[in-house]
């Protein structure tokens, strides 16, 4: 199920995903809390007292069979029972009860925790429905994005990166072989979606560095590769006229023909050296069907974030948790908020995988070429909604972004969007034809 943790790595894990949760709301007013009702953003007071419910659900009336905390809670805040159309109009509390709420159920979790080490089935269950408030974290900062919030004040520390590096010239050789994707049963938490590993073929292939950057991508857009069919497949095609899109969707080109881009509430001029982020899978196919390269399967982006090759690759090769290593101290990647953006493409050289690509983790999400499918042997865990039902409707990303937590991401992890999506922290790289 999960390796066992102990109390005090739990309860600290718990406590600072709420801290970031409180962070992410913090300074907006009830209308901002509600927000517009579009289809890719929910109300954030709503979000919030769902992440209670959720703590609630899976440990405290799971495990200890527990009376609920607040009354009427599974109408207001069961995101698998309550429609999306429908959460603006529900009644919740304003945002000091929702905060009560919380407090209560995270009060309940750390209290009934023993000293010492939790059981599997709470080590599981605790880190399950803290990465769930993560991911909503996650969505919370890009949701601030969205609808042009002031930028969130998170107290995770800077650290200090070399600018205008920029992207790292030629590909990364990867051999060809056997590899097996998907994590291994009896180590850290995975989610149901990375079991198990399982062997496939992969031929030899050449993958670039970094991710595509903005310079690389504006050049796509001045050459008037969003007007041109021919880089488009039929459903991108049919995506780009229904949403008029002409360039990124936070650019925006000056009267001088310089390039700006909005982050959060503020516009600045395009960094050159930045990962192009928020562009649809449709966006990046378009791009590389124009620059003559293709997006990697999920199976090739593992094999070039995890295997250290010396000859043709080999499934039962040792296999790197994260690019650089087995170890998430230090984590030489963008991650946890700590520069509230995106930074150059050349950054974090420690962070380079085995066979020299940088940025693997952390950054942008990078999306793969592949959809989102169960793997061989697939099996629900307790959180039945989190895969099952959008296997076959969404494309693979993999890697994580700024915004994304440490503690939750790894080489294996399967993040998975429709191809539309662009307001979530995606960006691409690309391998030779």
């Amino acid at each position: 199920m999960s390796e066992r943790l102990t109390k005090e790595t739990l309860v600290s894990n718990l406590q600072d995903a709420r801290g970031r949760t409180i962070e992410l709301v913090h300074g907006l007013d009830d209308d901002q809390l509600m927000g517009p009702r579009i289809d890719i953003v929910n109300p954030l007071l709503w979000e919030i007292g769902h992440l209670a419910w959720f703590h609630e659900h899976f440990v405290l009336r799971r495990i200890d069979k527990a009376d609920p905390i607040m009354p009427q809670t599974d109408k207001l805040y069961d995101s698998m029972k309550v429609h999306h159309d429908t959460r603006w109009d529900l009644d919740l509390p304003d945002l000091h009860g929702t905060f009560q709420y919380m407090r209560a159920v995270e009060d309940a979790m750390i209290d009934r925790l023993k000293d010492g080490e939790a059981n599997e089935e709470e080590s599981y269950l605790y880190q399950l429905t803290t990465f769930h408030e993560d991911m909503h974290d996650e969505a919370f900062t890009y949701t601030r994005q969205t609808l042009s919030y002031p930028a969130p004040e998170f107290r995770a520390a800077k650290d200090q990166v070399a600018p205008d590096v920029g992207a790292l010239p030629g590909d990364a050789d990867v051999a060809g072989g056997q590899i097996e994707l998907g994590s291994r049963a009896g180590g850290p938490f995975i989610f149901d979606n990375e079991k198990f590993g399982h062997v496939v073929e992969i031929a030899p292939f050449q993958i670039a560095r970094t991710p595509v950057t903005n310079a690389a991508f504006r050049d796509f857009v001045e050459a008037g590769g969003y007007s041109d069919k021919r880089y488009w497949s039929d459903a991108g095609w049919r995506w780009r006229e229904e949403v008029k899109a002409v360039h990124p969707i936070y650019w925006r080109r000056g009267d001088d023909g310089n390039w700006w881009v909005r982050t959060f509430d503020t516009e600045i001029p395009l960094p050159p050296n930045h990962p192009v982020s928020h562009v649809s899978w449709f966006e990046a196919e378009a791009w590389c069907r124009w620059a003559g390269r293709r997006l990697p399967s999920e199976a090739e982006w593992e094999a070039a974030a995890a295997y250290r090759p010396t000859g043709q690759l080999k499934s039962d090769m040792p296999k790197r948790r994260y690019a650089w290593g087995d170890s998430i101290d230090g984590c030489p990647a963008n991650l946890d908020g700590r520069h509230l953006g995106v930074v150059d493409v050349g950054a974090y050289p420690a962070g380079d995988s085995a066979v020299g690509c940088r940025q693997m983790i952390g950054n942008v999400w990078e999306w793969t070429s592949s959809d989102f499918l169960p793997f061989p042997g697939f099996s629900v865990d307790p959180y039945e909604d989190y895969s099952k039902p959008w296997f076959g409707t969404r494309k693979v990303l993999r890697g994580g972004a700024w915004a994304t937590r440490s503690r939750m991401v790894s080489n294996t992890y399967r993040n998975f969007f429709t191809p539309d999506r662009r307001d979530t922290i995606g960006g691409f790289r690309t391998c030779a034809i």
